[in-house]
């Protein structure tokens, strides 16, 4: 049965799935499956009988993709099973830029010592932390998937104006906003709007930077901006300079960087967006179910370098290919006719999956170029 390696610590409950004979640990040999979270990968060699990697996670800048699909690796992300927990640490961010709740806690913390003035400190200091109530006041949010969905909705019941751009938002996640949450089409009409902005976007070579200088300067004096996505996504320079001038009032991030920890106005959390029991525990077990679907029975759910394929549960014997070639040239490789056949494609690559009456040899369709992993797999 395979071997699982295991990257970093992986709930319980999530393992437990793996079906009788899966071998899992954090010195499995010749894994056939991966499973991480935070550990980087980029340096780390592929083992050649590595068939897939599962992310316990939404985010997968660790896992080098570009290499994983040349060698025909999928690899499977977790979205939505932490998004709960990153929607509640987004509220809190909106109290956070606005209360200046870190200062003044800090601030309190200075106090001890002072006994029975203690009341009278607090009476005098107080008003160097006012700030803002969120009601009334206008949220954007760049990105409306499962993590900036559940926000805007939960801001809209808290009485802010809401709203969102999204130029790749599916009609499910369109159907889960909240009547109050408006989708506009103009991304600078939002930032011209908004009083607070949050970011939801991924992290991609087209989106390092997205939020600068110019955007800062096109935003209202004294925006309030949070980024629970990626540090990257923000222009260190031009933020830098949007507080010092006042112009953005407050930057409230899960990504602390040294350039931004102690900067006035900053408020950086250690990365916790997805640090409850509850998140570590859906992840873990949509990484093993998706990852078992796929080493069992060929399926592909949530993969980010290669197209769904929902299958029948029930088959004799399957070929599953990823492959840059034509379903046609495929079959014709293969030396029977299928019974059922499936092929997707994504952004160049295909996945496809053929169920036969009896097994057949994959030597001639795993010489073909541009065949890049050939599976044959039996019920």
């Amino acid at each position: 049965m395979p071997n699982i390696l295991t990257l970093n610590k992986i709930a319980p409950c999530g393992l437990s799935r793996f079906p009788a004979g899966y071998v899992c640990g954090d010195s499995a040999e010749s894994p056939a499956a991966i499973l991480v979270r935070s550990a980087s990968m980029h340096d780390m060699p592929l083992d050649p009988a590595t068939l897939a990697i599962a992310r316990a996670g939404a985010g997968v800048n660790n896992i080098p993709i570009e290499a994983c699909t040349a060698r025909g690796i999928a690899v499977f992300n977790t979205p939505g099973a932490n998004a709960n927990a990153v929607k509640e640490l987004v509220i809190a961010g909106l109290f956070l830029s606005s209360r200046k709740v870190g200062e003044a806690l800090r601030w309190c913390l200075g106090l001890k010592g002072a006994g029975e003035a203690v009341g009278k400190l607090v009476e005098k200091g107080k008003s160097d932390f006012a700030g803002p109530e969120i009601m009334g006041k206008t949220l954007g949010l760049i990105g409306l998937g499962a993590i900036g969905g559940l926000a805007a909705n939960a801001a809209a019941a808290l009485g802010m104006t809401v709203i969102g751009v999204d130029p790749y938002l599916s009609p499910g996640a369109k159907a889960g906003l909240s009547p109050a949450v408006t989708v506009l089409d103009d991304q600078a009409e939002l930032i011209a709007r908004s009083d607070y902005i949050s970011l939801h976007l991924p992290l991609t070579r087209d989106t390092k930077g997205f939020f600068n200088a110019d955007m800062l300067a096109a935003a209202k004096d004294g925006v309030r901006l949070l980024n629970f996505s990626r540090a990257e996504l923000v222009d260190s320079a031009g933020l830098l300079a949007a507080l010092e001038s006042g112009k953005c009032a407050a930057y409230v991030t899960d990504f602390p960087t040294d350039e931004l920890i102690g900067v006035p106005g900053v408020t950086a959390i250690p990365h916790l967006g997805a640090s409850t029991p509850e998140s570590e525990d859906n992840c873990a077990m949509m990484a093993v179910d998706q990852l078992t679907a796929y080493l069992e029975r060929g399926e592909v759910v949530n993969a980010v370098n290669l197209p769904t394929a929902k299958l029948p549960a029930e088959f004799k014997n399957r070929v599953c290919v990823i492959h840059t070639r034509t379903e046609e040239e495929l079959l014709a490789a293969l030396p029977a006719k299928p019974v059922n056949v499936l092929t997707n494609t994504r952004g160049g690559v295909s996945y496809t999956a053929a169920d036969f009456d009896q097994a057949v040899d994959t030597a001639r369709a795993a010489a073909l170029e541009g065949v890049l992993r050939v599976r044959a797999l039996k019920s």
